[in-house]
């Protein structure tokens, strides 16, 4: 099979975007709950902070300890995502740029599990995002949103989603394309 350049297959073109942005903001951002303060650069450091005073991102200041304790452990569903994005996604967004860049056949597998993973740990942020009371003024004692920073966290959250939704989509039918041809899956159903 030629090789197709990646500028001439779209979809795989916007994943390979996907997993190239998706990579900075995940370092610089997602994954500073996780790592010991001193290892990240005062620069750097306040990048959440400033997100989260922007946008009040109830899951990125909850799993920072920004809004007390008590949301810390709370959110520790989200910390537990985090750790999911750290140590499988992470890898698998390096695996995808060289796998997607060289259009190789033999990640498909892999970014269907990815896909179909971030899929599902997305849709309860984005829950949690519809469930934050919205409010022109902050609550007391509560979290809640203004409805620009609504506006802003679904235009954040939603394409993390669609992206890997269609990703799954598309994955699951590449791979039974893989398979049909080949043979295989016919050949094993009349060896039964």
């Amino acid at each position: 099979m030629a090789w197709i350049p990646l500028s001439e297959r779209p979809r795989d073109l916007v994943y390979f975007l996907f997993f190239a942005i998706h990579i900075p903001a995940t370092f610089l951002i997602d994954l500073q709950a996780l790592y010991p303060k001193q290892w990240v650069p005062g620069v750097v450091s306040g990048l959440p902070k400033f997100y989260v005073d922007m946008s009040n991102d109830p899951l990125i200041g909850s799993a920072m300890g920004y809004f007390g304790r008590e949301q810390l452990e709370a959110f520790t569903w989200f910390t537990s995502f985090l750790t999911v994005e750290a140590f499988f996604q992470v890898p698998v967004f390096i695996i995808g740029l060289r796998g997607l860049w060289q259009g190789s056949t033999s990640i498909y597998v892999l970014l269907l599990v990815y896909a179909a993973s971030t899929t599902t740990t997305t849709l309860p942020c984005l829950t949690t995002i519809l469930a934050t009371p919205v409010s022109p003024a902050p609550l007391p004692n509560l979290i809640s949103l203004t409805a620009e920073q609504r506006l802003l966290l679904l235009s954040s959250y939603i394409p993390f989603f669609l992206v890997p939704l269609v990703m799954t989509l598309d994955m699951a039918f590449r791979v039974q394309k893989l398979l049909s041809p080949s043979g295989h899956a016919q050949k094993s159903s009349k060896l039964e």
